[in-house]
């Protein structure tokens, strides 16, 4: 449980907002004055309440749970960041309701992330990552801690932010580090996988779909990973321009996909097929495959909405006579990401419309 040494108008704030008093609920709650807790949110620092109000406030806070002391001690820490010592909270290390938080803000994150509100999932992350360093945690708290970096290095990702000190690539070789001196093989994998996407991002492609041949057998996966890996190597190949060869090891991962009974990896998987065939020239067999695409998936995030829209106008580009309604089906899809901050999209349905322009017209990327 928190515990404050000293009140001061400071703290007493705190502990209202944590609380999410008004200054009136508040005052009758410790059964003082309003103009009492009003003249300690005007002074803060420079106001100390009387020894005997002092255990009152002891008590409000002693009598309170968990959730409130966790907001009081997150909103503590941000008033008095740069205020004098004194007025913090005490606190020697994370204590097991806050790891019970932590977790629980976690399964927040990734949902915040699955439907692409970033600023939520990043202050969420930021409440936690801000708040410990590595150093200061045992194995609960660095997993915890590993966790929580991993999905920082998701959220970069999904931004466009692949490469530099403050990427989806730092952050995710910061959780393998993490886990790696935890020993944990299957999280190491992951953020493999994880490094993996981020090289393909960058460009590099042949190192990319060498990186996922190793991982498509590595066991340290699930068996959905390992086929996800599978089929990436595909995608890497077709952004290669080995279109052919792409499909072929695409159509065995959407074989797995469809024995795992995985519906949106399935249909993730036809997205990509559709554009293999695109860049082979193959407009039927592309269109096939994205309209299973388009019709077989169960979520429906902004991300997905945007993948599929640029794949489906990437494709009718392709062809003069569905031009148009291909640049339509693009520019709705650019809305989208503008509107979801999905930089990474944008800058793919820019290269598309660019392409097209180009005196060779729709090529694949």
């Amino acid at each position: 449980m928190a515990t404050v040494h000293h009140w001061t108008g400071l703290e007493a704030k705190a502990l209202r907002l944590a609380l999410r008093l008004s200054v009136r609920a508040f005052a009758q709650q410790l059964g003082l004055a309003v103009a009492t807790v009003s003249k300690w949110e005007s002074k803060l620092a420079g106001t100390e309440p009387r020894p005997d109000t002092q255990a009152i406030l002891d008590t409000a806070l002693s009598r309170a749970d968990a959730a409130v002391h966790l907001r009081f001690e997150t909103l503590l820490s941000e008033m008095t960041s740069t205020g004098p010592s004194r007025h913090r909270v005490t606190a020697s290390g994370p204590r097991a309701w806050e790891y019970e938080s932590w977790a629980d803000d976690l399964d927040r994150v990734v949902v915040a992330l699955s439907r692409q509100n970033f600023t939520f999932a990043d202050s969420l992350l930021d409440r936690w990552l801000a708040r410990f360093k590595a150093s200061e945690l045992d194995e609960k708290g660095l997993y915890l801690f590993a966790r929580s970096t991993a999905l920082l290095g998701d959220l970069k990702r999904d931004q466009g932010a692949v490469l530099g000190p403050l990427s989806a690539q730092h952050s995710y070789a910061g959780a393998r580090a993490v886990f790696t001196q935890l020993d944990i093989p299957r999280r190491i994998a992951q953020l493999d996988l994880s490094l993996a996407v981020v090289t393909e991002m960058s460009g590099k492609l042949e190192i990319a779909a060498r990186d996922y041949e190793t991982l498509a057998v590595d066991d340290r996966l699930s068996r959905r990973d390992r086929a996800r890996s599978k089929l990436w190597v595909g995608t890497s190949l077709s952004k290669d321009g080995q279109h052919d060869y792409a499909t072929r090891v695409m159509q065995a991962a959407t074989r797995d996909f469809e024995d795992l009974t995985e519906p949106d990896d399935w249909s993730v998987a036809h997205q990509k097929l559709a554009l293999a065939r695109r860049g082979a020239g193959d407009l039927t067999q592309a269109l096939h495959f994205i309209d299973i695409a388009r019709s077989s998936g169960t979520t429906d995030s902004p991300m997905q909405r945007v993948r599929l829209d640029t794949a489906h106008g990437h494709i009718l580009l392709s062809d003069p006579a569905t031009r148009d309604d291909g640049l339509l089906v693009l520019d709705q899809a650019a809305k989208v990401a503008a509107q979801y901050g999905l930089v990474h999209q944008l800058r793919s349905i820019e290269g598309i419309r660019a392409m097209s322009e180009g005196p060779a017209g729709p090529r694949q990327r």
